[in-house]
């Protein structure tokens, strides 16, 4: 059973700015730190939050990153992403800079302290890590989501990468067992830049407590005494007015600018565009997929059809025969047979290498033309393929035995269909078709690195 918990009340430090719909960590400048933590303690014994936010920067690469913490105290502004360092508790550290040149960043990094360790900013973290992932959390079309739960001594850490509007699109990134967190403690989110910068934004941060099934739910509001409540209530409301009367006294002072935040309700055409593209390329991703599932059931079919023939050709090297020798032309039907093959693989390589062009083409900003092209040459491979599959199947029916076709005639005294020479070309053409489906793939996992 869960509980939203809706009394925790937040503190900013630093160059963190507020806002009616979101908190700014810290602003794209270079040195900048900022943080953001509860004013209260939590008392759950099992929690989960959920935090929404957005690093953005015009860089191909940021600095240095954002910070999601639980830990005893309060923390303080220090060296490690705004916070301060040798805390007693969690931080699961968002990293955008690669410090070790390990060209593993942007990654997600946890990482837990007894209050006595200081954290490894030359390695990022990795010889304190207790779970890591790479995940590229910078400049998304959606605001990324972080899924952070604390249960039975269990920490798991799942991530929403920010490529769709669906908010429960989560991915398993991390998990930590037997941890062993304070009991009650402080949630926290710093930020921090250093030569390079990045804009790190929040924009929601909700915690839940976790409760065993059968055992009874503490009401959340026997946890804040009314005193308490009245004041934080009256501290936002005064925030509320301040915020308000600096937006009269910016309209004043800037007449002209009056009446634009309306606009941004409007999608403008470099938007549109931007979001084509990222429809398009989770479009071509989703293709890739399907491709690579048809492949894999083709190279099925080719390891069934090797298993068959090779069964085929153990149990009649087991049986004599007395009709003579092979045939010259069964020896040229199979040469032709594997010689076919060869051209439909071949013929598959060269459309994966027009696919990995458009998909390089598919980066530069353009018309949803474009992607219609796009996807319409996707559907021409897929219709490709199939006449592949269906070659392939006529070619092993062809080849199999049948009560019509005559048999092989055995050799004594080692009667066999099965010579030296095609057990050879047979196996040359197995490692070509596998040596080429692993350039495909390789090529696959460049392509979605490079867009993803």
């Amino acid at each position: 059973m869960i509980i939203a918990d809706s009394q925790h009340w937040f503190l900013s430090f630093l160059d963190a700015i507020p806002s009616a719909d979101q908190i700014r960590i810290t602003t794209s400048l270079k040195s900048q730190r900022g943080s953001v933590w509860t004013k209260n303690k939590s008392v759950f014994e099992h929690w989960e939050i959920e935090v929404t936010f957005r690093v953005t920067g015009r860089g191909r690469i940021g600095a240095d990153g954002l910070a999601i913490w639980f830990t005893e105290e309060q923390g303080l502004e220090g060296p490690v992403f705004g916070a301060a360092d040798k805390w007693n508790g969690v931080g699961i550290f968002f990293d955008s800079f690669d410090n070790d040149g390990k060209k593993n960043n942007p990654g997600v990094v946890v990482v837990g302290n007894n209050g006595r360790l200081l954290y490894d900013h030359q390695n990022d973290g990795s010889t304190q890590a207790l779970a890591y992932c790479q995940r590229d959390f910078r400049n998304k079309p959606y605001p990324v989501r972080a899924k952070i739960t604390y249960y039975q001594k269990l920490l798991t850490v799942l991530i929403n990468n920010g490529f769709t509007p669906d908010k429960e699109d989560y991915e398993f990134c991390a998990k930590v067992e037997d941890m062993v967190l304070p009991p009650q403690g402080y949630f926290g989110i710093s930020a921090a830049t250093g030569g390079l910068a990045d804009d790190h934004d929040v924009l929601s941060f909700l915690t839940f407590q976790l409760t065993e099934p059968g055992k009874e739910v503490p009401t959340p509001d026997a946890e804040i005494p009314q005193k308490d409540k009245e004041k934080y209530q009256e501290e936002f409301e005064h925030f509320q007015q301040e915020l308000d009367k600096k937006k009269e006294e910016f309209q004043k002072e800037h007449p002209d600018v009056q009446g634009q935040p309306a606009d941004d309700l409007f999608e403008t055409v470099s938007d549109r565009e931007l979001r084509q593209i990222f429809e398009g390329q989770n479009r071509i991703h989703l293709e890739i997929k399907q491709l690579n599932r048809q492949l894999n059931m083709i190279l099925d079919e080719q390891r069934r059809y090797v298993s068959a023939v090779t069964d085929e050709f153990a149990r009649r090297a087991g049986v004599p025969d007395q009709q003579g020798q092979i045939s010259q032309q069964e020896i040229d039907r199979v040469v032709k047979t594997q010689e076919e093959v060869l051209r439909q693989v071949n013929d598959m390589r060269s459309s994966m290498a027009d696919t990995l062009r458009l998909v390089s083409g598919a980066q530069h900003p353009g018309s949803a033309a474009g992607v219609y092209e796009t996807t319409q040459h996707f559907n021409d491979i897929k219709e490709h393929l199939h006449v592949v599959k269906r070659d392939i199947e006529h070619l092993v029916q062809r080849n199999m035995p049948s009560n019509e076709k005559s048999k092989c005639p055995d050799l004594p005294p080692f009667p066999s269909c099965l010579s030296t020479m095609h057990f050879f070309v047979f196996v040359a053409v197995q490692t070509v078709l596998f040596v080429g489906y692993i350039m495909y793939r390789s090529q696959q996992e460049a392509a979605a690195k490079k867009f993803f």
